[in-house]
């Protein structure tokens, strides 16, 4: 599993590590039911503290993105589940909140951002012919 800190971002580490992989599983990368490394060796790999990606893995198991199995390990669920549409909305506008904060802070033009997020989601979407 390849993921990058950007130590410069004004986004926090763990939201950094927890987007990617949230990412990596919704475009398959980390297919339903790879196992995630141990939270210490990704921490050791990262250069973080483990709090720092327990806090990561609790927020993928609360969002039903992997579950953790005790001493066996975390994974990644199987059948993602769908939230109810209202939580559905809800963590769609606080994506969307903590989105605008990040652009704003970077200084980048409303036109620029949106432009991106609609890159970033039509890059999530297969394309005929690609896999």
């Amino acid at each position: 599993m390849i993921l990058q800190l950007d130590p410069d971002s004004p986004v926090p580490p763990y939201e950094q590590l927890r987007s990617q992989i949230t990412t990596m599983v919704a475009t398959g990368v980390l297919p339903q039911g790879a196992r995630l490394p141990p939270i210490r060796q990704l921490a050791r790999d990262l250069g973080v503290a483990t709090a720092t990606i327990a806090r990561v893995y609790r927020e993928l198991e609360r969002d039903q993105i992997i579950t953790t199995r005790g001493r066996h390990g975390s994974f990644v669920l199987d059948a993602p589940a769908q939230p109810a549409a209202a939580e559905r909305d809800q963590r769609l506008a606080a994506a969307a909140h903590r989105f605008a904060v990040q652009a704003r802070q970077l200084g980048i033009d409303p036109e620029q951002a949106l432009h991106q997020a609609r890159q970033a989601l039509e890059a999530l979407v297969p394309r005929p012919g690609h896999t």
